[in-house]
Parts: structure tokens; sequence; C-alpha cells
């Protein structure tokens, strides 16, 4: 674990993947770990899952001075010393692949291999013994069928559903009909999933990452000669800000492709972070002048919590809006305010009033930002029978706000968190009633007993 961070700096923060030399799913899976995601969580979660037969194996490895953990999928189906074969990335194809590299251009290093291992350089093998396959139908039941965590199932399968997709549109068939090889899907699945648990545990606020590295040269495969990336790669990437490189060789496999696909809002820059741990997978290729290592670094933004200290004018001051009603039908009053809070205000409310002559009345009072103020006033007077509309500035003070995700034993809460402007530390925890709600609903249980829970696992996250 990585020593500097702590689970609640580390849940809600934004994610920024430094994938200088390379993105693959077992060195995503480790950089998470290594950045402070709890091992026995993974595998638990991960132990869930209706497969048998295989180990995860999660060491600490130094690349070139440079110190991270490492992951393998060790198939325990395997005579003691087999191989292990990874075709043409970390997802298989339902086609086979000869281990040869169009071109006279030399590997960064001699091709070594080590006993049961998996291959992080994406290396082509000739195999002398088919693979028996595995339709993606499968290994979607079975997903579908494990006791997972709701969040952890959702992120497999939503990344396996765009594989599909791809392949499906790849190779002109249905998705039902995409097959993977069995081998390759035990891989795929370990990775997928303990990439999805270690986000689920992690909450992120967003995810940067950085123009995706994806090598040179080409590749001879059954369809022929083709150009890297990889057909699946180019296609999962698409809309992604993506570069050559300047190292020859597959740098981002498929299934790396598909976690950032999948989880990037944007790629670029690392934006500006209050940096709270960093993460280092190793993949297994030595590289002549660098270390072969993906670094996941953690942080807040800073944007909120500036915007809090020293908000512009528009931000700090807003208008303050009012009118007293007392002969319109009461029912009409709830969507008004729905209305208002439709059309831009920051804030509506009602609060009962006596009118002249003892009548009884409601004051309607609407927050609004200033570019906002004249729109609101012509719509309450357009929707009640109210004459005119009093309004002046008012000033405030704000928390920086965030809305996180915690998990339950009921599944996935968003959960609203407001920190001290100055310290970042969280001083108020609520869970969101729409949320909860939802939750609620689909387990057939009480509000209060999917509140309760919520709060009592985001006060254990986050310091109060």
């Amino acid at each position: 674990m990585n020593p500097t961070s702590n689970g609640s700096e580390l849940r809600g923060a934004t994610l920024y993947f430094d994938c200088a030399t390379g993105l693959a799913g077992d060195m995503t899976m480790a950089a998470l770990l290594d950045l402070g995601v709890p091992e026995p969580f993974v595998r638990e979660q991960l132990a869930l899952l209706p497969l048998s037969n295989w180990e995860l194996r999660i060491s600490t490895v130094t690349k070139r001075g440079l110190v991270g953990k490492k992951v393998d999928v060790i198939d325990l189906r395997e005579p003691l010393h087999a191989h292990r074969h990874r075709h043409h990335g970390d997802i298989a194809h339902h086609h086979q692949h000869r281990d040869r590299h169009d071109g006279p251009h030399d590997h960064d290093e001699p091709h070594h291999h080590e006993d049961r291992h998996r291959h992080d350089e994406h290396h082509l093998h000739e195999d002398d013994h088919e693979h028996p396959h595995t339709h993606y139908a499968e290994i979607r039941r079975l997903l579908l069928g494990a006791p997972l965590l709701s969040d952890v199932k959702t992120r497999a399968l939503r990344m396996f559903d765009r594989l599909a997709e791809v392949e499906a549109a790849m190779h002109g068939v249905t998705i039902s009909e995409v097959m993977f090889h069995e081998v390759g899907a035990l891989d795929s699945i370990v990775d997928i999933v303990g990439v999805a648990a270690a986000l689920s545990w992690l909450t992120p606020r967003r995810i940067v990452c950085r123009t995706v590295p994806l090598g040179s040269g080409r590749v001879r495969t059954a369809h022929g000669l083709l150009p890297i990336p990889a057909p699946a790669t180019a296609a999962l990437l698409k809309g992604a800000l993506v570069e050559a490189g300047d190292l020859l060789g597959e740098l981002t496999t498929p299934t790396g492709a598909l976690i950032v696909a999948t989880h990037a809002d944007s790629y670029g820059p690392m934006p500006p972070l209050r940096i709270v741990a960093t993460g280092h997978g190793a993949g297994t290729r030595e590289l002549p002048d660098r270390p072969n290592i993906l670094r996941i670094v953690a942080g807040h933004e800073p944007t909120e919590t500036v915007q809090a200290m020293q908000p512009p004018l528009d931000e700090s001051c807003l208008w303050e809006l009012s009118t007293n009603i007392d002969d319109m039908n009461p029912q009409l009053l709830p969507p008004l305010i729905e209305s208002l809070l439709a059309l831009g205000a920051r804030d509506a409310w009602l609060v009962p009033v006596i009118m002249k002559k003892g009548r009884p009345g409601s004051m309607l009072q609407v927050l609004s930002d200033e570019n906002q103020r004249d729109a609101i006033v012509r719509h309450i007077l357009a929707e009640t029978t109210s004459l005119g509309v009093r309004y002046h500035r008012v000033s405030r003070s704000v928390l920086a706000r965030e809305i996180v995700t915690v998990m339950t034993s009921f599944g996935p809460v968003e959960v609203k968190l407001g920190r001290d402007p100055l310290t970042q530390k969280v001083i108020n925890v609520a869970p969101e009633f729409e949320s909860v709600r939802a939750i609620a609903s689909e387990r057939a249980k009480p509000l209060k007993q999917i509140y309760a829970a919520a709060l009592a696992t985001a006060a254990q996250l986050f310091e109060r």
C-alpha cells in the first residue's frame, strides 16, 4: 500500500493515468493496488467469480531503480513450466496469430521468457495446440451470476459489453457470436474485474489519461500484415487522444484501451492536483532507457476550493427575490418551486405568513444569480397571482461541495460532502435522498435503513 495515502483522501480523488511506456490490464490493476486500494478487497471480489484453478500473484519489483507492484494471473491447469499465451494483447480474439513481426526492426530487448508468466510484451506466439473458445455471452452470464458488489459488476459488464460491440463490428458478427480464447478469457476476466473492483473502491471524482501511446511497427496475423495499433485497440480508442510514441511494438493493449475508453473523462496533461498518492504498476518488458511502469497519480483538484475561498462577485453575492401570495390555489405552489429550480434558481422555498385582515398566505423566496434574476421575476409574475416581486443582494459563505459514491451493504449510494475551504477537511456528510430512495425501492428496504447505512459508511471513510 502507498505509505503516504489513506482511504479518506484517496476515495473520491481525481486519478491521472500517466502511461508514457504502456497501458495494459495487469499494469492498471497493479498500479491501483500500489496506489492504496486494499488488496484484500480486490481479492475478495475476485474470489466471488465462479472460476477455478487459478491464482493471483502480486509482487513488488524494480524497473530501472523504480519500485512498483506487478500482477500475474497464474493458470493452474497448465503443466509446470508451461507458458501463458497472450495473443496480440491481453484480450483474445477469435482468430489465430503467428509469432512473427513484420519488418527488419529489432526489439527493444531480447525476447526472454519466464516460466508461467503473462507477457506484457504482447508479442505473438505460434501455438502447438488449439485453444478452446468461450462465447462473450458465457462471460456475461458468469458476471451476472457472480455475487459481486453492484458497482463492481456494473463496471466489469460495461467493459466487456464495449469490447463485444467492437469485436462484433470488426468481424461482421452479432454480439452473441463474439468468442474469446478460453485462456485469454481467464486473463481478461481477472484483469477487468480486478480493475473494476479497485475503481469501485476508489470512486474517483474523474479520471484523466495522458495522450495514449500506441507504439509503432506492423504485426503479421491470420488477416495479413496489420499496422499497430491493432484494430480492436484503434476502435476502442475512438475519440481519445493518442500518439505513436518512440518505441517499437504494441504499447497499449486492447484491455488497456478498454479501461480508459470506458472510464476516462478526458485526455491530455495532468490537471492541477494536490497529490495524495502515486501508484506504479510494472509490466514484464525491460526497456533500454526507461522503466516499464504505468504510474497513476491520485489528488484533489483545487478548482472548487479556490472558488469557495475567493469566489467572483456573481458567485459570492446572489439576489434574493420574494413575493407574498394569499389569493392563489396552494396546489399550484409545489409545481412552481420545481419550475423555478429548473429555470436555474439556486434555491426556492415557501414561508407561511399571515397577511392583512388575518388571511393566511405564503411568502415565496428565491435565490438567483445575476444573469437569471430578470427571467425568474418574469416567471414568478406569469405563474402566480402576484403583482410585484421584491429583490435585494445577499452575501454568503459556502463550503466546497462534491458528490461521491460510497459502497454500502445494500449497494452504491451517492453522498454529498462539504469541505472546509481552508483545510479541505470534510465537515458535513449527507446521503443524497434520491439515491437512497432508488436503493430502498430496488431492495425493498426501509428508507431510514439505507440512509443510516450510507451515513455510517461515509462517516468511516471521511474524517469529520
